[in-house]
């Protein structure tokens, strides 16, 4: 039986390889044919057949194609050129994939900025974009106006909606616009190394980075979910995730896109509707993030949970602890989980199914693979290097940062940020011999004998929650604009039942400061994945010889009242920031709290 069953997980991990392959195996990066071309050849195949529904709405290929191109027409009326960059704030809605799509058309570059930022970091991705004109509907002008002092140029503001004062009427302006592609000649001389769009990602510390998304590299994107996912046009994928991330905006409209399939979009997820949706819009598949499915897993049970079509989840961040749940409970028939960095050139694919694995890359195959794990020194956030000044090779069970050689094929280049400067940060030069240049992911993972790969935690000041990738550094440098804030040290802690790890922050306060103001400046300042969830008072914070903030003592303490001095405070979503008792601890701790 066991060999039984090791034949079958073989069998399925090179079922899922070869139909990758196959999808991806004719990109190049010198190719004139780019992410439009692939797309229009699908809009050609499958003209009639249901492409998204949203709200009630639903609209065919030949109907998204149509507003695409209107999209691609305004463009040029404005005189955009090749290379320029709109930036695109806003939620899920229709018209959402339609637009960037359409302006890729004419060789424009789109950045897709997270609809959830605020303030200094709203500000910042939207002048790093290089953005002339920027895409608002009525959710998020209102935040783009309160923003606009901070920008260093200014930008055209086009809505999706009531207009106001000196903003733009996009619907108006829209219909004007020609629904026939425009001329190819528009982008004549483009290659698949040309930018195509820019995907914001928060990186180890900072603010912020704008990565380059290549033609080439959305390609890999969408042909891989294309072929690994196995979708056929009678498949109907449910994408609740925001189109802004990779993830739902890239591999799931892929997956659909390019088979002939249909999107069944969402404004936002809903843990309360997802089933039902689910069944009633009759999907067969869906695209998760670790989060999403453990709030799936603590909702009550509902009959729809299992009356679905569902033969198919993908995704990432899928935890051991609740996969088994996920399968039998909902009755899921498979789960596909992946890993992959938006900015750079490692991915992975757990075709067979093997619980808590993001991946796979028997020894039999390392050749095909560009990815290694090597030593890491997590104290001095470097990879261990041998005598001979070269990185040491993991072995299986060892925890090391997860590496992807950099070449010239499509597969394995790397474009990078926008920063130069941040973009050579992550490159790891000399590793396994002179002259090689390997990309460093920032994760830490190990390996076991067969060849699964295991996520284990990031390197350095980022942790995750909501979805989101948190940098301390940027979290502290808001709250330090608190009134009251002397010092700041932000970290993430683990709280029972919940994927990744809660904002906590130890703060040193003089005598103005208040909780109840400085609530108020959190949520008017931080989205609400980046709010600490959690608050103590310091007397003092602790630095190393090299003054670096020491935070290990800080994450042990947590939030346990029986070993934290001084006042600690914990976000209520309806009171804000209340005193953490030992009742509310025995709570967060048994997992009673709503978060």
């Amino acid at each position: 039986m066991a060999l039984k069953a090791r034949l079958q997980r073989e069998w399925r991990f090179m079922r899922g390889l070869n139909r990758t392959l196959a999808r991806v195996k004719s990109i190049a990066s010198a190719s004139p044919n780019l992410i439009c071309d692939d797309l229009q050849a699908a809009v050609e195949q499958w003209r009639e057949r249901p492409a998204m529904t949203f709200e009630g709405r639903t609209v065919t290929y030949a109907e998204l194609d149509a507003i695409a191109n209107r999209f691609a027409h305004w463009g040029k009326g404005l005189g955009l050129r090749r290379g320029q960059t709109v930036a695109l704030f806003m939620p899920n809605r229709l018209e959402y994939f339609a637009i960037w799509y359409g302006l890729s058309k004419i060789g424009v570059v789109t950045a897709l900025i997270n609809s959830q930022l605020t303030g200094a970091p709203l500000a910042h991705c939207l002048t790093i974009s290089g953005a002339g004109h920027v895409i608002v509907d009525s959710e998020t002008s209102p935040e783009f106006e309160a923003t606009r002092p901070l920008l260093e140029k200014p930008l055209q503001q086009w809505v999706l909606g009531p207009a106001e004062g000196d903003q733009h009427d996009l619907p108006r302006a829209l219909k004007s616009c020609s629904q026939l592609p425009p001329d190819r000649g528009v982008r004549e001389d483009m290659t698949a190394r040309d930018t195509a769009l820019y995907i914001f990602t928060s990186g180890t510390t900072g603010l912020p980075k704008a990565a380059r998304i290549t033609h080439v590299r959305a390609q890999l994107y969408m042909r891989g979910f294309a072929g690994a996912t196995g979708a056929r046009p009678t498949d109907r994928i449910y994408v609740a995730l925001p189109l802004y991330h990779a993830t739902g905006g890239l591999c799931a409209l892929g997956a659909a896109f390019l088979n002939g399939g249909s999107v069944v979009l969402r404004r936002k997820f809903s843990a309360s509707h997802f089933w039902g949706d689910v069944t009633d819009e009759a999907c067969t598949m869906f695209v998760y993030i670790g989060e999403l499915c453990r709030y799936l897993v603590n909702q009550p049970p509902v009959d729809d949970e299992t009356r679905h079509k569902v033969r198919l989840a993908f995704g990432n961040g899928l935890r051991p602890d609740i996969w088994p749940t996920m399968k039998q409970r909902f009755r899921i028939p498979e789960i596909l989980e992946f890993y992959g960095a938006t900015e750079g050139n490692v991915s992975m694919f757990n075709f067979d199914g093997r619980e808590g694995a993001i991946g796979r890359v028997p020894k039999w195959l390392r050749k095909r693979f560009n990815v290694r794990l090597v030593q890491f020194d997590v104290e001095t956030e470097q990879p261990i290097r041998g005598p001979d000044g070269l990185c040491l090779a993991c072995g299986p069970g060892q925890v090391g940062e997860c590496i992807g050689q950099i070449g010239g094929d499509a597969r394995s280049e790397y474009a990078g940020y926008v920063d130069k400067a941040a973009s050579e940060k992550k490159i790891l030069h000399d590793v396994f011999e002179r002259g090689d240049a390997w990309f460093a992911t920032g994760d830490l993972m190990r390996t076991d004998s067969d060849g699964y790969f295991y996520f284990v935690d990031r390197v350095g000041d980022t942790y995750r929650w909501k979805g989101e990738n948190v940098s301390t550094n940027e979290v502290a440098e808001r709250l330090l604009a608190a009134a009251g804030v002397l010092e700041a040290s932000v970290y993430g802690v683990e709280v029972p039942g919940a994927d990744g790890r809660a904002g906590m922050a130890g703060l040193v306060v003089g005598p103005d400061f208040e909780i109840s103001r400085f609530g108020e400046h959190v949520a008017r300042e931080l989205p609400p994945y980046a709010q600490p969830l959690f608050v103590r008072i310091l007397p003092a914070i602790e630095t190393t010889g090299t003054f670096k903030v020491r935070k290990m003592d800080l994450v042990a303490e947590g939030y346990d009242p029986a070993r934290v001095r001084g006042l600690l405070y914990f976000h209520d979503p309806k009171k804000g920031y209340v005193k953490v008792t030992k009742g509310l601890h025995e709570k967060l701790a048994a997992g009673l709290v709503k978060l």
